[in-house]
């Protein structure tokens, strides 16, 4: 199916590919430039489909192994000769890519998404919106599993993920785990390395520790939403990528630059919609000048976020200090449209009871 897009700076109508690409529009001032933007924009479509079939023929092939080793005889040796005579007359006729470990992932790679349906989603607005209904606490984890299989049957398989991305998300065990992964992957664009460290770090797992069941739920069926500043916070945080050397003794300034220096990891760990304002931010108050280690910007949210850095246990003082500066932040420079600002204290050791705070 065929549609055209109209450009608006020539009135020219472009063909646009409804098949899960995405369309090719000419960017650029001459007409050489524009030429490139079609070329490159054609190749790029073309390597998306050839990755998108591949994942649906390595979906069908796992389902036919499946198939001839539940039609034959029951037991381990049967199936292992039959990926192995496969994987031997594959080879021959097209050469590398068809071991038997290969086949053996095809056939996971069918078990795991065994309730897909074999094709290549489109993505429509809304698909991914979650159910607004309340559940009880008693009935929400029968709830949750009911809308992670209703949401897993329905899909097809992301246009945006190749099988390098699968690969990873069949190391997940949990089904409503490697949902969310899934969903974040294609909304966010995350490429397999990020999508790895992610799971690694169990980005899933920090994030239900700060919801309540029915949070699960929506985690599992529409991934990370932020609609109000709690949904942005992780517990822990996991810093690996700043590099530290082995030390005893650390201070809030060695990891304040090592932050600095892994900006962009910094704030993928962070979450969405962040931006960097700047480092020790100074606040005056009255005649004392008071300084924030980061301030960040969330542009989802539209509030900032202060973050305390301290390389010890999270005491009593730090929360107060903390609040403190809350407040006199939002007196000096909050401005119209900026919702109350978000306070973040990032320390070795949390406190094993925290006080009340706003």
């Amino acid at each position: 199916m065929n549609t055209s897009v109209k450009l608006k700076p020539n009135n020219m109508e472009y063909p646009m590919n409804m098949n899960n690409l995405a369309p090719m529009e000419p960017k650029g001032n001459n007409l050489f430039d524009r030429v490139v933007s079609i070329l490159e924009q054609a190749r790029l479509n073309t390597v998306r489909s050839i990755n998108n079939n591949m994942v649906i023929a390595y979906w069908l092939i796992g389902r036919e192994i499946v198939s001839e080793v539940q039609d034959g005889e029951e037991r381990a040796e049967y199936g292992k000769q039959i990926i192995e005579n496969l994987s031997r007359c594959l080879t021959k006729e097209y050469g590398r890519g068809f071991s038997t470990t290969n086949l053996r992932y095809f056939r996971t790679f069918y078990a795991t998404y065994s309730s897909r349906i074999p094709e290549i989603r489109h993505i429509a607005g809304g698909e991914l919106t979650a159910s607004k209904k309340r559940h009880t606490q008693s009935g929400v984890l029968e709830a949750m599993k009911m809308a992670v299989e209703q949401t897993s049957v329905k899909r097809g398989f992301s246009p945006n993920l190749g099988w390098s991305h699968y690969r990873a998300l069949m190391n997940v065990k949990h089904q409503n785990e490697r949902l969310f992964y899934e969903i974040e992957t294609e909304k966010e664009g995350w490429d397999v390395k990020h999508l790895k460290r992610q799971i690694h770090t169990f980005l899933f797992a920090r994030l239900l520790k700060s919801r309540n069941k029915a949070g699960a739920m929506e985690l599992a069926s529409q991934g990370q939403e932020f609609t109000s500043p709690s949904d942005t916070i992780k517990n822990p945080y996991i810093l690996d990528f700043l590099g530290l050397p082995d030390a005893e003794v650390y201070h809030e300034s060695d990891i304040e630059k090592a932050i600095i220096a892994n900006l962009q990891s910094f704030l993928l760990e962070l979450g969405k919609g962040f931006a960097f304002v700047g480092r020790q931010k100074r606040i005056q108050f009255e005649d004392e000048y008071f300084y924030v280690d980061l301030v960040f910007y969330n542009c989802i949210l539209k509030c900032y976020l202060l973050i305390d850095l301290k390389v010890g246990e999270l005491t009593h003082q730090n929360i107060g200090q903390m609040d403190g500066y809350i407040r006199m932040f939002d007196d000096k420079y909050l401005t119209e449209g900026d919702n109350p600002t978000i306070g973040l204290i990032l320390c070795a050791k949390k406190m094993k009871r925290l006080p009340d705070t706003r």
